[in-house]
């Protein structure tokens, strides 16, 4: 009989930011960074995105599948009757708005009075999420009113998710042009992969904690400036160079000085992003027939210069269109301020932060991974009076 000698377990490993570790399987996104493609629970991203609803895009996420038209009028209705704020948001958002605290910060601050709302209750993930995705909307667009001085504007049950908000923002229902414009962009970066805020999700679910604390969390990690991105800085580009004439000598000066060119290069994605596409085409859509046609047309040239340029100066790293420069665009042309982009994408990705939270609860377990200690060792106590 021979024993078997089992190797011992490989020792832990150091990865920097957790890079190129796999932390958690999803069936919610595919991000392939090579092939610059999307795919949003199997269906690619510039199929899904320009044509769903947006409730259609969070139903899938959450229920593995998209709605039959009985189930898509039941969703709608569920979200459409919890839109109203708790009482003890009110307040709070005056506070903030008296204060001019960012959006993204009161949007932090008051995402924890919606546990105080009816149906929040964390027994059924997906009933508690209904709530809390369809107030958050309301919780921005309330909160961005108060700071321009002007009454919050309440929600309408008749209007979908992408309407609503917009009518919320300005008290005005928005032509079908522009809800389709925000519904594409809602679509679009509803969920992307386990980046930062969608992983501070999944860790605080994976305790055990509720719903609304996982949201919050990853409020407060998407309002980092290193994973919220920065599309105002994009449009402002475009803004400053003004004329597409003056587009080349603009960038090569910033090139020359090694100034990011915004809008432009992705982390993941070593090809052009997928969702610059979706952006893209849905601006070009919605610029044919409202907006500012000049604007669009000279986003268009800068875009292509920079292109040609970043290929010229840095040929070995393929920079592409990334997400934030039509997302800039787009939402400029929706009558959205830069003030209002950050929020804006929280309102989508709030959807794919509660997809993730009720996949984890179904099938994991507590993220708990490991630390490398590097600090000093052997040392002893000593009283205060005896320390040099």
């Amino acid at each position: 009989m021979t024993t078997e000698v089992l190797a011992p377990p490989a020792p832990p490993v150091f990865v920097s930011g957790l890079a190129g570790v796999v932390a958690a399987q999803t069936r919610l996104s595919q991000v392939d960074g090579e092939a610059g493609e999307l795919l949003i629970a199997g269906y690619p991203v510039e199929d899904l995105a320009p044509q769903a609803s947006f409730e259609e895009v969070a139903y899938l996420l959450w229920h593995g599948a998209l709605p039959t038209a009985a189930q898509l009028a039941e969703f709608r209705a569920s979200l459409a009757a919890q839109r109203d704020l708790p009482p003890a948001a009110r307040p709070l958002l005056q506070a903030a708005a008296g204060a001019q605290l960012p959006v993204m910060d009161a949007l932090r601050l008051a995402a924890g009075t919606l546990g105080l709302a009816a149906g929040s209750d964390d027994a059924d993930l997906r009933a508690a999420g209904v709530g809390l995705l369809a107030r958050t909307a309301t919780l921005v667009a309330a909160y961005w009113r108060l700071c321009q001085g002007q009454t919050p504007v309440p929600p309408r049950a008749d209007l979908g998710h992408a309407a609503n908000y917009l009518y919320m923002l300005t008290g005005e229902a928005p032509s079908a042009e522009r809800a389709r414009g925000m519904e594409t962009y809602l679509n679009t970066v509803v969920d992307h992969g386990l980046n930062a805020s969608t992983f501070t999700a999944r860790v605080i679910i994976s305790t055990g904690s509720d719903l609304v604390s996982a949201v919050v969390g990853a409020i407060g990690a998407l309002k980092g400036p290193l994973h919220g991105g920065a599309p105002g800085p994009a449009l402002d580009m475009v803004f400053e160079i003004g004329e597409a004439g003056r587009a080349e000598t603009y960038l090569r000066a910033k090139l020359d000085r090694r100034e990011r060119l915004m809008g432009f290069g992705h982390r993941v994605y070593k090809v052009r992003d997928p969702r610059a596409d979706v952006l893209a085409a849905a601006a070009e859509q919605f610029f044919n027939t409202d907006g500012d046609r000049a604007l669009y047309a000279l986003a268009r040239a800068v875009e292509q210069t920079a292109v040609r340029l970043l290929a010229e100066r840095y040929p070995q790293h393929r920079y592409q269109t990334n997400v934030e420069y039509y997302t800039a665009l787009l939402l400029h042309g929706l009558g959205l301020p830069s003030g209002l982009f950050s929020p804006t994408f929280a309102v989508s990705r709030a959807a794919g932060w509660i997809a993730h939270c009720i996949e984890h609860q179904a099938t994991g377990r507590i993220i708990r991974p490991q630390s490398e200690y590097i600090g000093p060792r052997d040392r002893r106590y000593a009283p205060p009076a005896e320390r040099a």
